[in-house]
């Protein structure tokens, strides 16, 4: 039996750092968009803090508990990402915000910080001196992220508060509710920066298949160190890929 031969789609070479730098920089982008964990810095910082939470002990032992059981059903399958990705902060509910806050600045001093890709560092601190607009959205919590990419010393980037995209809860009288009020991930990640009059960026950078979306809103797409599933369909579209080098 005769059979057609399917055509693969071969991926484009990787950039060279060299390459990927002067790449971006000759689009001369206004407004670029960065995913923060896997494209910014190595870890999953929202993972990463729910186990430092849990083994600080900030949250009680029933709460830990529950969050543990329901992060193995997603790895499982049977919990999608936007519900882990809500739940993950949802784990906080009852505690004042500050001490979260607080938490969530130390966790990146130690957990973060020597993670950051020196690669996107410096892009990111040229793109900003050159007046370009940075964007940060993540589907890890405002907390981490604000902690990690707001000013511009030790891990920060130098990105407008206004300008992160993160997961949100309510809190009210300084208390934390369970009301999630935004968890930017998949479609949601371009909606929310369509709602926040950024329809089309110039640029957007992200290493994973939840980051899909966005990156297909951008004039000009860059993913970098992609998981296997972005990998497959920056093939598909001819999007070629970074894998910066960690710090070290």
């Amino acid at each position: 039996m005769n059979s057609t031969p399917v055509e693969t789609v071969a991926a484009a070479p990787p950039y060279t750092a060299e390459e990927f730098r002067a790449a971006v920089l000759a689009i001369e982008p206004r407004i670029a968009v960065f995913d923060c964990d896997g494209t910014l810095w190595a870890p999953d910082s929202g993972y990463g803090f729910m186990l430092w939470s849990l083994d600080q002990g900030l949250v009680a032992p029933d709460r830990a508990a529950w969050i543990t059981e329901r992060y193995r059903q997603y790895e499982a399958g049977s919990v999608d990402e936007a519900t882990i990705c809500g739940e993950m902060v949802q784990l906080y509910a009852g505690l004042r915000e500050a001490q979260v806050r607080e938490a969530a600045q130390l966790y990146v001093r130690s957990g973060v910080e020597a993670e950051i890709f020196p690669e996107m560092a410096a892009l990111v601190t040229t793109l900003r001196e050159a007046g370009t607009q940075i964007w940060a959205v993540s589907s890890t919590s405002a907390w981490v992220i604000e902690a990690g990419v707001w000013g511009s010393g030790h891990s920060g980037f130098g990105i407008a508060l206004e300008r992160i995209l993160a997961v949100e809860i309510a809190v009210e009288n300084g208390i934390i509710t369970g009301k999630l009020l935004a968890v930017p991930t998949d479609e949601a990640k371009a909606e929310a920066l369509e709602r926040a009059g950024v329809p089309r960026p110039d640029v957007v950078f992200g290493n994973s298949i939840h980051d899909a979306a966005m990156l297909s809103i951008a004039a000009h797409p860059f993913p970098v160190n992609p998981n296997a599933g972005l990998t497959a369909l920056a093939a598909e579209r001819g999007w070629r890929c970074f894998r910066p080098l960690p710090r070290g």
